[in-house]
């Protein structure tokens, strides 16, 4: 494994993304436990892609203006519900506290919105189509064992960044929550910034 595709994952996992704002979000707003469920179901949410990139799917994505569509407008209509939710705080990301059986639970639903967030973005399957490749040798006999060690590099770093990132968030909460005002409008600003993600995917191309 090369050191230029440490770099080059390094920084692709530390830019600010719809995963990013997710984990954040979910850091400031439901704390630590929380931002770390986001952190798992964000990077579960590339396995697809992953696998996808590996077998060749996502070249059938990317040729396919029908596929992509369908899968970029499921993307949209998904981040704009969880936008929504938050605005109203009755999503995942409430800030009502739950005790008992319904933390583990929350959990879980933290965690699925966040493998969703990620599957049901197809810009990531062509990126991953793009980047792999590149650090595999031309001349590799047998290139699948050495892509799917590239794979889960990536996926390990993607926890290990998102994790710091929440974290962080679940550090500065301890700040801020005690006034409800500012924790409604940190819950809105989030809103508005993944509503703008959704339209932003909603614009993007193949």
């Amino acid at each position: 494994m090369s050191p230029e595709f440490l770099l080059t994952a390094l920084i692709v996992v530390l830019i600010p993304g719809t995963g990013v704002v997710y984990t954040l979000s979910c850091g400031l707003l439901g704390g630590a436990r929380a931002s770390l469920w986001a952190a798992l179901g964000c990077t579960f949410g590339i396995v697809p892609h992953l696998a996808a990139s590996i077998l060749g799917l996502a070249a059938v994505l990317h040729a396919s203006a029908v596929a992509f569509q369908a899968v970029k407008i499921a993307g949209v209509l998904y981040l704009m519900w969880l936008a929504w939710g938050l605005w109203r705080e009755t999503g995942a990301l409430s800030v009502r506290p739950e005790a008992g059986q319904e933390a583990p639970r929350r959990g879980l639903r933290i965690a699925l919105r966040g493998v969703l967030i990620n599957i049901l973005n197809p810009k990531l399957s062509i990126f991953f189509l793009a980047f792999l490749p590149q650090f595999v040798p031309a001349d590799a006999a047998n290139p699948l064992p050495l892509m799917g060690l590239l794979s889960a590099t990536f996926m390990a770093m993607t926890f290990a960044v998102f994790v710091v990132y929440g974290l962080m968030a679940a550090a500065v909460r301890t700040k801020v929550a005690e006034s409800p005002r500012v924790m409604t409008w940190l819950r809105r600003s989030f809103a508005a910034v993944i509503a703008g993600l959704g339209v932003r995917l909603a614009v993007a191309e193949r």
